[in-house]
């Protein structure tokens, strides 16, 4: 094994082990965090300096998108105009390794004379930070992952991972659902699933979809199929209701189990008959999990009076 590798097995093995080893002093103060949270009628500011403000950064954006109002203040910037930005009812996050950080440490005693709770993140409890905050919590490090013990990766991996804790805590005592999660993640593909509807991404054009009668000839069929964009066709009858649908792979079984026979097979001897139906206002996701667990990749599409409009496929639900 070469010593680069070496080297990368061995930052992992230590900023593992420094996660583990929060795990004994989650206690009180980590409840009181969350319970400060909870009770919060604000604002979550995280703030800190360096490495410890891109640390913040992100525990305040996982903090946002999970249920909790929450941004990151540079406490640098609250000395020209942003304090403004906090008022009465929110909670501060402060987050520094040492727990001595001068431009921090000149920040909080504007924050405690807005009478203003904090939470102190540090890797040291007789900090100033952790005497003035009103919950501390200890993220202390046996050390840096970084082969010459100077650059901050394992206390800024423990930091980030304490910070999860507290987001993943509070989407349980909230009881914060996947719903909730995509209202705050509207671009994303979870949120596209839970909040579209089926009618907005369902096929509807002549070329995606053919409609073909049960008395057809099978042979006639694969044309239609090759044609079409989703490698089915509908079976319709006299009453334009849908009686079945056959696949592509529907006709290549078909000419396999009855080789010379195939040619005189109509539509109605091989389609799949009563196929899954959803409702073109049924949300995205519910047309995912009605494929997945059936094992199919498509569904037809009714509309509110029950009649074929469409065809949803599961490329189209992710």
């Amino acid at each position: 094994m070469s010593e680069i590798i070496e080297t990368g097995i061995q930052c992992l093995t230590d900023e593992a082990q420094a996660i583990l080893d929060l795990v004994p002093r989650m206690g009180n103060e980590f409840e009181q965090s969350v319970d400060l949270i909870l009770n919060c009628r604000g604002k979550v500011i995280v703030t800190g300096v360096g490495k410890s403000g891109h640390v913040g950064s992100k525990i305040a954006a996982t903090l946002a998108s999970t249920g909790t109002p929450s941004f990151y203040l540079n406490p640098l910037d609250a000395y020209h105009g942003d304090l403004g930005m906090i008022a009465p009812g929110d909670v501060v996050m402060a987050i520094s390794y040492s727990g001595n950080t001068d431009e921090l440490l000149r920040f909080i005693p504007l924050i405690l004379e807005r009478e203003i709770p904090i939470i102190g993140i540090s890797g040291n409890p007789d900090s100033l930070l952790a005497r003035y905050s009103t919950v501390h919590l200890n993220i202390a490090v046996s050390h840096e992952a970084d082969p010459l013990n100077l650059a901050p990766t394992s206390s800024t991996t423990a930091t980030l991972a304490m910070g999860d804790a507290l987001a993943c805590a509070l989407v349980k005592v909230r009881h914060f659902k996947d719903a909730d999660f995509a209202r705050f993640h509207p671009g994303g593909s979870l949120g596209k699933r839970l909040l579209s509807k089926v009618r907005d991404f369902m096929a509807t054009d002549a070329l995606d979809i053919w409609t073909v009668s049960p008395n057809d000839m099978l042979s006639d069929v694969i044309t239609k199929i090759s044609q079409g964009r989703k490698g089915l066709v509908v079976a319709l009858d006299e009453n334009n209701d849908v009686v079945g649908i056959i696949t592509d792979g529907d006709v290549r079984r078909a000419m396999q189990r009855h080789r010379e026979a195939f040619f005189s097979l109509k539509v109605g001897d091989v389609m799949t008959r009563h196929p899954k139906q959803i409702r073109m206002d049924a949300k995205l996701s519910q047309a995912a999990d009605l494929m997945l667990s059936n094992s199919i990749h498509a569904l037809i599409v009714l509309d509110k009076n029950n009649r074929f409009c469409g065809i949803i496929d599961y490329f189209a639900c992710v």
